[in-house]
């Protein structure tokens, strides 16, 4: 049984200019959420909002808009266009020690989007923090190794317990806040529309 996304349940007749517009829009919202960036002065990866931004696209557009929306996203950056972390774009912040997490983005929207379309996982509190929690540890699977690999290149690399305390332990709080922000705002959305 497939269950519908909030964007299908707003603009229910899929068109191509409806479907274009909600990747833009995705493509948008990220944008916006990657300005509220504040950088680490120990660590290459800023803390930002993205994240909450994916996961929300992931979970308002389903897996295949989602998807598109967050490859649109790192199109436009790899364009120069000043979507990413702190209003930056190019080529080199994909191939950066921050690119494992930017190409992971479609993954995780496409995985929530997923389990949204599938489980209907955004319509309960729970649900959605399972989601959410899920998208992130998809993002936290390809982006680790990367930022791995990008200290290595660069001769900075001090162990597994320096990659986690540069890429991973500092993120952790905001991540659940995120996912907290989502479980609320998301079943909040579907008891407002009167499912």
């Amino acid at each position: 049984m497939k269950a519908t996304t909030l964007a299908q349940a707003l603009w229910p007749r899929p068109t191509l200019a409806r479907n274009l517009a909600l990747v833009f829009a995705g493509s948008l919202l990220v944008a916006l959420t990657a300005q509220t960036a504040l950088p680490l002065p120990f660590s290459p990866v800023p803390i930002t909002g993205q994240t909450l931004g994916v996961l929300l696209v992931g979970a308002a557009l389903g897996s295949r808009l989602g998807f598109l929306s967050l490859l649109a996203y790192l199109v436009e950056g790899a364009m120069g266009l000043p979507v990413f972390a702190g209003g930056t774009g190019g080529i080199a912040k994909i191939l950066g020690p921050t690119g494992g997490f930017l190409l992971a983005f479609p993954l995780a929207a496409g995985l929530v989007g997923l389990l949204v379309e599938r489980f209907g996982l955004d319509r309960s509190f729970f649900g959605t923090l399972l989601a959410m929690l899920l998208g992130n540890a998809l993002l936290y699977l390809v982006g680790l190794p990367w930022l791995a690999a990008w200290l290595m290149g660069a001769g900075k690399f001090g162990g597994v317990s320096a990659l986690l305390a540069m890429g991973l332990f500092p993120f952790i709080p905001g991540d659940l806040a995120k996912a907290l922000l989502a479980a609320l705002l998301l079943p909040t959305a579907w008891r407002f529309l009167g499912r």
